[in-house]
């Protein structure tokens, strides 16, 4: 989940890790059963007329100190994204199955008292910083100063602690000059106001995590892009820079149904992960700094198979995590374009979601923790298996794993990383 660069983090090689992690060129680029969603039909399953929507903003609810959260909504190419200023926050996300049919593909609650809550320990939809994955003991020395952590995970730090990126309500304005441009636009009081409409509609959340936030070094200023293309795919840009040296690894945490949220487990889903290892983690989920073959285990997808396969397979590492809730090390390595990761496909509405990254690796999280107390959106208890997360990342606990690509950011470098998700439905 983690990894250092020359002088930049773009692509994030690290001179110690190049043995272990190959830096390649860039590439060309059971519970019951529940009714599955959809909504009325929409254009027959084509994907390219669907209607350019520019960013629209309008209030979502108040925090309890009464600050404003907004929802962001936007589509392209047959995908609509709503996100909240809240956790950078995808609170849905809307795609077309092979007959054209909508439904909302990824889990979250329905108002912003579920995602503030104390009990939401779900990440749901989030963007993740400022370190995603564990951070064993919340320790890591950095320079010869060692830095200590909140502690959410016992004994360990989870994705930047109890108050991290998560937690914290972004600036947000609407794309306007391109893609991924700076944009104009602001973040104010006025509600239900719509952008100017980019060639590839988006937004551009904002956020400067202070020196020693949540016991990190350095005053990091963060910028994450979320754009949709006329072929309905979600682009994540991250760019960070830091004040001080310190540590960075951004993802996010959208769980996914392809059958739409809501509906039945995803054990049907039938995954292939171009990853020939991963990383093997000890009791409490931290690896144990080992690259293993994924042949002859559970965590072998390269060919393809159910999500459910092997989930209550006696192998040592599945039960460490009540199913699968590894990072797997991609083969294409560190690239500086996105690079192929993951293919999921749910067979009955034949909806498809590719996954490219930058990053070495992803954590495949297969929604083991769920259990029936988070009610989602559209009023169904997400119970265990319900969704699945695909977190790219670089490697969890990085900073103190030697043999892992460095996670470290200093003055004067950018921290970069780009993931793309593609959906297509046959």
């Amino acid at each position: 989940m983690t990894s250092q660069g020359p002088r930049r983090r773009s692509v994030l090689t690290a001179a110690g890790a190049a043995a272990a992690i190959p830096v390649a060129a860039a590439p060309v680029a059971s519970a019951a059963p529940r009714t599955r969603a959809g909504s009325a039909a929409g254009d027959g399953g084509g994907r390219r007329g669907r209607g350019h929507e520019a960013p629209r903003k309008e209030l979502f609810g108040r925090l309890g100190d009464g600050t404003k959260v907004y929802a962001w909504t936007f589509a392209n190419g047959g995908t609509r994204l709503r996100v909240l200023s809240y956790g950078g926050t995808v609170q849905s996300l809307e795609v077309p199955d092979r007959d054209g049919r909508t439904a909302n593909v990824s889990l979250g609650y329905a108002t912003l008292d579920d995602y503030a809550g104390k009990d939401n320990t779900y990440y749901f939809g989030a963007l993740i910083g400022r370190y995603g994955n564990r951070v064993a003991g919340g320790r890591f020395e950095l320079d010869g100063t060692e830095y200590q952590l909140p502690l959410n995970d016992d004994p360990n730090s989870l994705h930047g602690g109890p108050r991290g990126f998560d937690k914290r309500v972004w600036d947000v304005e609407p794309l306007t000059e391109g893609a991924r441009g700076t944009g104009t636009g602001g973040t104010g009081d006025a509600e239900g106001t719509e952008g100017t409409g980019a060639a590839d509609p988006g937004i551009a959340l904002t956020y400067v995590s202070a020196d020693g936030e949540a016991g990190y070094p350095g005053r990091l200023r963060v910028r994450v892009t979320y754009t949709l293309n006329d072929r309905g795919e979600w682009r994540i840009d991250y760019t960070a820079t830091t004040s001080r040296p310190t540590v960075v690894n951004l993802t996010n945490h959208t769980y996914f149904n392809l059958a739409g949220e809501g509906s039945d487990t995803v054990h049907d889903h039938e995954v292939r992960m171009e990853a020939a290892r991963y990383t093997p983690v000890g009791e409490t989920l931290i690896p144990t700094g080992e690259l293993a073959p994924v042949a002859g285990t559970p965590f072998d997808f390269r060919r393809g198979k159910t999500i459910g396969a092997d989930l209550r397979d006696s192998h040592r590492q599945v039960s460490y995590g009540q199913g699968i809730d590894h990072n797997f090390v991609l083969d294409k390595g560190v690239t500086s374009r996105p690079g192929p990761a993951v293919t999921v496909r749910e067979p009955v509405s034949g909806r498809v979601m590719t996954v490219s990254t930058t990053e070495p690796g992803v954590q495949f999280y297969t929604g083991n923790f769920l259990d029936g107390t988070a009610v989602g959106s559209g009023g169904h208890s997400y119970r265990q298996g319900d969704g699945f997360c695909l977190e790219t990342q670089h490697f969890p606990d990085s900073p103190n794993q030697p043999r892992f690509p460095s996670t470290v950011l200093r003055p004067g470098e950018t921290y970069r990383s780009t993931t793309v998700y593609g959906f297509s439905a046959r």
